[in-house]
Order: C-alpha cells, then sequence, then structure tokens
C-alpha cells in the first residue's frame, strides 16, 4: 500500500531527529550529546512479539534472561508453544500469566507478512485483539519490527521518566498526558521516542528498553 509510511535505516533517524530539534528546543539541548540514536530495528513475526511480551513490567535483565531459555528450547516459534504446557513454558521462567499469553499469541495465527500492508492504528489494532497484548506491546512491534516512524509508546515507563526531566514536569506525565505532549513531534514520534530512552539510559546508567 502506497501510503503505508517506514522509516528503518539510520539515515531516517538521524533525518527525524533534526526535525524534532527544530520543533522542540528541549531535544536540541541534549541531542548532540545522544547521538547518534539507535536504530534498534528488530525482527518481524512471532517469535519478537513474543519477545516484546517477555519485556513487559520487567527488567531488561531479566526479560532478556526468559528469552534466551525460550529461544534454546525452540519456543520461538508458534507449533512449539502450542505443543507445550503451561508447566513446560513456566519452567522456562514464564510467569503463570505470561505462559498464558503464549498460548493466545500462537492460537492466535496472526498473518505477520500482511501486518506489513497495514497502516500503524490496524497493526495495533491486529495484535491487541490478542490476550496479552496490550497497547505498549503492539507499538513496541510496529515502531521495531515495522519501522514505522511516528509510535511513540507512551505508556512506557523510562519514556515517561525521561519526559519528566527533559521537560521539567512536577510529576511523571502519564500515558494520555504524554500522548498530547507528543502531538507536536508527529510525523517522528518513533525518534522521539529513542531520544527519550537515550537520554534515560543517561540519567540512569541503564538501558530502559531492549
Amino acid at each position: 500500500m502506497s501510503d503505508i509510511i517506514r522509516s528503518d535505516a539510520d539515515a531516517d533517524v538521524a533525518r527525524g531527529l533534526d526535525a524534532l530539534c527544530r520543533i522542540e528546543p528541549k531535544f536540541a539541548a541534549v541531542a548532540p550529546r545522544l547521538s547518534p540514536l539507535p536504530l534498534r530495528l528488530q525482527p518481524e513475526g512471532f517469535g519478537q512479539v513474543m519477545s516484546v511480551i517477555l519485556g513487559q513490567q520487567v527488567s531488561v535483565a531479566s526479560a532478556e534472561a526468559t528469552w534466551a531459555q525460550m529461544v534454546a528450547a525452540g519456543m520461538d516459534q508458534p507449533d512449539a508453544v502450542l505443543a507445550a504446557s503451561q508447566e513446560d513454558l513456566r519452567a522456562l521462567g514464564l510467569s503463570r500469566q505470561k505462559a498464558l499469553y503464549a498460548h493466545a499469541l500462537a492460537n492466535a495465527q496472526i498473518d505477520y507478512d500482511a501486518l506489513r500492508d497495514l497502516p500503524d492504528l490496524e497493526v495495533i489494532k491486529t495484535l491487541t485483539a490478542v490476550k496479552g497484548i496490550g497497547l505498549w506491546t503492539a507499538e513496541i512491534y510496529t515502531k521495531f519490527s515495522l519501522g514505522r516512524p511516528d509510535v511513540l509508546a507512551a505508556g512506557d515507563l523510562a519514556i515517561q521518566i525521561a519526559a519528566q526531566d527533559l521537560f521539567d514536569l512536577p510529576e511523571r506525565p502519564k500515558e494520555k498526558e504524554l500522548r498530547q505532549m507528543a502531538v507536536a513531534w508527529s510525523p517522528w514520534r518513533s525518534v522521539a521516542a529513542r531520544l527519550l530512552w537515550a537520554y534515560y539510559a543517561e540519567m540512569k546508567q541503564r538501558d530502559g528498553i531492549r
């Protein structure tokens, strides 16, 4: 579809950052020391969605450790997950809830190739129809696996913390407030997220996203 916009190269991120710095002085003040921003492009498909689910509400290190066990056991494929019991999945480090989500995702039989040709909102709608996939997970996949340039993931805790500090806010912005702030950053909200994650990593001396 000709109306699908993709941004999946380092040059795209640099171009978006230049645009953001013209829009927002706060971004311009920190961009020189945080550049170049990482592209963070990820693979497409079942395994990547499953990996993002594992990253929900846990540390980066914890998510990476559990995912490594899943991959080693061949559980990055839907057929393998369907053949596994809840106990099998939990033995690999999944919580009871995430083991249920793994089976739900495998059963959903999403056509991941077709997602490439859907607008952002339709991708997100398709993914969030699956039990266990919330808006954050769907937006992270849309941003990093499909290379879409205008997806913020405003529910991300690290982005919220970074925005509070960078914009001198009295408290951490809630998702709705951050989405309102980010309207002015379109069509480069994915790049704004990368900048805020980089700012968070500088603040905390640890990554806020895998």
